[in-house]
């Protein structure tokens, strides 16, 4: 349908439905919901496959952090035979399946340079390098993630051995024997770290600030579901507390391994700043063993390697950034006042951050992982879903 149309003037193609850019797991459950009450649509992706993130840039002993159940996409859930945290390649096939259930086929190698909204013409203009495809809706799914985010430390340029961020970073064979140091303690700098470990590498990892660690489950049930359960009874900071007594129980008092603890707890800290806890899955039994050294932050780089804020000076091999990524919104999206020029997350806290002005809406922006994204999609899809039967029944009264 959409194909038949790219032959016409200066290669401009007319969308009917909704245009959505990025054939991630937003992207995906956007199409399906949309799909599922009868509005077609058209996919955009720059890769040349799904979920390009999780194919392309991940590691190899990549989990699903959460249960399953809290990750699945919606109108389908995952097969049963799947564990409760699925592997990568499990959870890369199972977005395939979705793919194929709601014959979603997303148009691949074409890469949004700019979208901007005609007021005159009152459509969404979004240009490729090939087309200008012309839409009354237009729906942001390219992810909190879109780009690398390599910060620049002092005197980087000098160091001598091998630089790479996590998105480049596989698995641990070819490091054995070498010491590394993982910039960054978030979740995938945890487990690249334990990773390396397990490789025959020594892993030493940066931590330049406060952060929670949570045991991946408590009492046999997954941390995540029992705090969501808990919140429906008792107060946030009450289970906070309860997070936190649980996790000293559990972990010990982990300050004692140069990890301190913010003043707030876990819930409410990823509520108010997005900062995601930490879920132990074996990194913390490393780290106490020695086998995984806790250093500072970085005052500069030295040739062989750095010297860190207490002034103490250590040779790596290499360096991997676990330092995260960025939305890259800001570059294409040609709007004033939905999206943040400055981190490129919608404006408009969760749970409202889905919905923009002249037919623009987002999903996946919501610091909340599958589940916010799946719960955006469904809301965006019920809203295009009343505009396209009242842009019918017009269309029929005419």
């Amino acid at each position: 349908m959409f194909l038949e149309r790219m032959n016409s003037k200066l290669n401009r193609v007319l969308v009917p439905g909704p245009l959505i850019i990025g054939a991630g797991p937003s992207g995906l459950a956007t199409a399906a919901c949309l799909k599922e009450k009868g509005v077609p649509s058209l996919i955009l992706e720059r890769e040349n496959c799904l979920a390009s993130l999780w194919k392309l840039k991940s590691y190899d002993r990549l989990k699903l952090h959460l249960p399953k159940r809290f990750c699945e996409l919606p109108l389908m859930g995952f097969p049963p035979e799947f564990p409760t945290y699925p592997m990568k390649e499990e959870f890369l096939s199972y977005l395939e399946a979705y793919a194929k259930h709601f014959s979603i086929e997303p148009l691949f190698g074409e890469e949004v340079k700019s979208a901007e909204y005609d007021p005159t013409m009152e459509f969404w203009l979004v240009k490729t390098g090939s087309f200008e495809f012309v839409c009354r809706w237009l729906i942001v799914a390219t992810g909190e993630n879109s780009e690398p985010m390599s910060p620049e430390f002092p005197q980087i340029s000098n160091f001598k051995g091998r630089v790479l961020h996590t998105s480049l970073y596989k698995n641990g064979t070819t490091f054995e024997g070498q010491k590394i140091l993982v910039v960054g303690c978030g979740n995938s700098g945890m487990e690249i770290s334990l990773d390396l470990c397990n490789s025959g590498a020594q892993a030493s990892v940066v931590v330049r600030d406060t952060l929670h660690i949570l045991p991946r489950e408590i009492l046999g049930r997954s941390t995540f579901g029992l705090s969501m359960w808990l919140l429906k009874w008792f107060p946030l900071r009450l289970v906070d507390r309860f997070l936190l007594f649980c996790s000293w129980f559990i972990l010990g008092n982990t300050h004692r391994f140069g990890l301190r603890r913010p003043q707030i707890g876990p819930i409410e800290l990823k509520n108010t700043t997005g900062k995601t806890p930490v879920l132990d899955v074996g990194t913390l039994a490393k780290i106490k063993a020695g086998q995984i050294k806790v250093v500072p932050s970085i005052k500069r780089f030295t040739e062989t390697g750095v010297e860190f804020v207490d002034e103490k000076i250590e040779d790596f091999d290499s360096v991997i950034l676990a330092t995260g990524y960025r939305s890259n919104v800001p570059s294409w999206l040609k709007e004033e006042g939905f999206f943040s020029k400055k981190d490129g997350y919608p404006v408009a806290p969760f749970p409202h951050s889905w919905k923009g002005e002249n037919g623009l809406y987002s999903v996946g922006f919501t610091k909340r992982g599958l589940l916010g994204a799946s719960l955006d999609a469904q809301k965006v899809a019920e809203e295009i879903t009343r505009q396209w039967i009242e842009t019918k029944h017009l269309q029929t009264d005419l």
